[in-house]
């Protein structure tokens, strides 16, 4: 495995993790990068960087980004973005993954992309539930801003410095995973 792929499997793992936070941010930022020749994307996947798409991705990413800015309207689109950020995750994963052979580019992009957005999501989607029952609402704005400040770090980084991405990534996952330790039902003997 060459350092090409090495870099681009760290960048869909980076946007992935970013997709778990806002789901059309880091497809937007995907779309500026491409337009802009930052990032070349696979042959099927080049159509992200078209003005159409750039336009239409900038409008679901301001719309999303203000919708979370609604207490109970955030609750509500948790619900719909956990599939969703488990599709772009994979998406985001697969448009960027160069030189793998198409069976281990989808087992990647689905387990690694799609995974890490879900994990990331589902956490998201039960902190926010959480500060909903525990504030009515109140601090709902807080996580939001909090959550797309870390994706805008972590898709930047990943755009920029993949590999700082990846350490990013691990980082994220470790806090998740001790907020699913603490938000888990105990068993009781």
């Amino acid at each position: 495995m060459n350092s090409e792929t090495i870099i681009s499997i760290f960048l869909g793992v980076g946007l992935a993790a970013s997709v778990g936070f806002r789901v059309f941010l880091p497809l937007f930022a995907l779309s500026l990068a491409s337009y802009f020749g930052v990032w070349e994307l696979n042959e099927s996947w080049q159509w992200i960087g078209s003005i159409a798409a750039l336009i239409t991705l900038g409008v679901a990413t301001l719309v999303e980004i203000f919708a979370y800015f609604i207490p109970w309207v955030d609750n509500l689109l948790d619900s719909i973005a956990i599939p969703l950020a488990a599709i772009a995750g994979t998406a985001v994963m697969v448009s960027t993954v160069a030189n793998l052979d198409p069976v281990v580019t989808w087992s990647l992009a689905i387990i690694a992309g799609g995974g890490t957005a879900t994990a990331i999501k589902g956490a998201g989607a039960s902190t926010r539930m959480a500060s909903s029952v525990t504030t009515g609402g109140v601090a709902n704005p807080l996580v939001s801003t909090v959550e797309t400040g870390t994706a805008v770090v972590v898709t930047t980084a990943s755009i920029f410095a993949p590999i700082l991405s990846a350490f990013l990534v691990i980082v994220i996952l470790v806090f998740v995973f001790m907020i699913y330790r603490k938000l888990r039902p105990r068993v009781k003997s």
